[in-house]
């Protein structure tokens, strides 16, 4: 691995490979390392980990103030996450936690401290001041937890826990169409057949998701082959550049690599499929620039269950609907986590798997088929 200057390394995987110190532990210095394509990318994040690193050095062991550890910890955190996860930090960082703690010494901030903000994100946080949900909550305090950690690893004096917080988590309201919601919603496309509507069609029959689909494009799908290639998603997100508008839409890899994944078609609409096929294009317009993102295609699906006098839903129904037919069939639970492109088959058993009372009744009369009862 030949070194080119200041800890830069050629890998021989052909990434360029960058190594700084990245915390203390008591005492001793732990060094990370940062990985981009080229030198010149590789060389940006080593000089933003150094000085990542610099800055808490130079701060000894007092903490410092939570807004500074803050930006301190969202920075490093910058070195390895997508954009997308960075943009939902920051978001937490600027409307909970600095609002509410920013000023605070972090070294002086309590277990009380900790659950008095929670109360109060209960009670009334969130733009109506109506109460922000258990599940978002806990995402704050996992933002603030990860200021707390970063803190205690280089040997800042830290005494709350997030663990004094313990939240009743609701379950998750999940909505899988019936099978005659199912057919009717088919029957329904199938007479006011467009690029939007297949795409509709298409989720229903394969479970990808709404992000997946509008970055989806012809040349991801192999008719000889009966094959489709997902790679890449779709989202709307917040930009920091002065020049443009506050967000825009980015078409990127998934944030997990089992999110990318190859899907057999089934041939029930490999002819629908062939009849629209237009290499080189988006797949819900049929034009190499013009797209349709997500919150567009969320819209018009709302549209299209009204039209079908079906109750409201939103569009990752289709992908729960999918994933419970396959289990209605038969299909085995490995393969569909990996069609789903979960990264463990328990994301797929508690999330996704939705048996229906049908299914239920069916399993009990095979088990009463056991035994004979006079």
């Amino acid at each position: 691995m030949p070194r080119t200057g200041e800890n830069i390394y050629k890998r021989k995987d052909g990434r360029w490979e960058g190594r700084y110190k990245k915390e203390r532990v008591d005492g001793k210095v732990r060094y990370g390392a940062v990985y981009a394509r080229t030198y010149r990318d590789v060389k940006v994040k080593l000089e933003k980990a150094k000085k990542a690193f610099e800055t808490g050095k130079t701060s000894g062991t007092k903490a410092g103030k939570v807004k500074d550890i803050g930006n301190q910890w969202l920075a490093e955190m910058a070195l390895t996450l997508k954009e997308s996860s960075i943009n939902k930090y920051e978001d937490i960082l600027r409307c909970y936690v600095l609002p509410e703690l920013g000023e605070e010494e972090l070294s002086e901030v309590t277990n009380q401290h900790v659950m008095d903000f929670t109360d109060r994100l209960l009670a009334d946080g969130g733009r109506n001041a109506q109460g922000l949900s258990p599940a978002t909550v806990a995402e704050i305090l996992s933002v603030l937890n990860g200021i707390r950690i970063y803190a205690l690893r280089r040997d800042r004096t830290v005494l709350f826990s997030t663990g004094c917080v313990r939240l009743r988590r609701e379950p998750m309201k999940i909505r899988v169409f019936t099978l005659s919601e199912e057919e009717s919603l088919i029957r329904h496309i199938e007479e006011h057949m467009d690029l939007p509507s297949l795409g509709v069609l298409l989720c229903l029959f394969t479970g990808i998701r709404v992000g997946e689909l509008c970055a989806l494009s012809w040349d991801d799908i192999s008719l000889p082959e009966k094959k489709m290639y997902v790679s890449k998603t779709m989202q709307r997100m917040r930009t920091t550049a002065s020049d443009t508008r506050r967000t825009a839409v980015r078409i990127q890899e998934p944030k997990s690599s089992c999110s990318v994944r190859t899907i057999p078609l089934p041939g029930s609409i490999l002819e629908l499929l062939k009849l629209y096929h237009t290499p080189g294009t988006f797949f819900l317009t049929g034009d190499s620039r013009r797209y349709i993102e997500p919150r567009t295609m969320q819209n018009r699906f709302k549209k299209l269950l009204a039209a079908c006098n079906i109750s409201d839903a939103n569009f990752h129904a289709t992908r729960h609907t999918f994933a419970t037919r396959c289990i209605e069939l038969g299909f085995d639970v490995k393969s569909l986590s990996e069609i789903l492109g979960h990264a463990d088959v328990t994301i797929t058993m508690n999330r996704y798997v939705h048996p229906s009372m049908s299914l239920k009744e069916e399993h009990m009369e095979r088990f009463s088929g056991l035994f004979a009862v006079k």
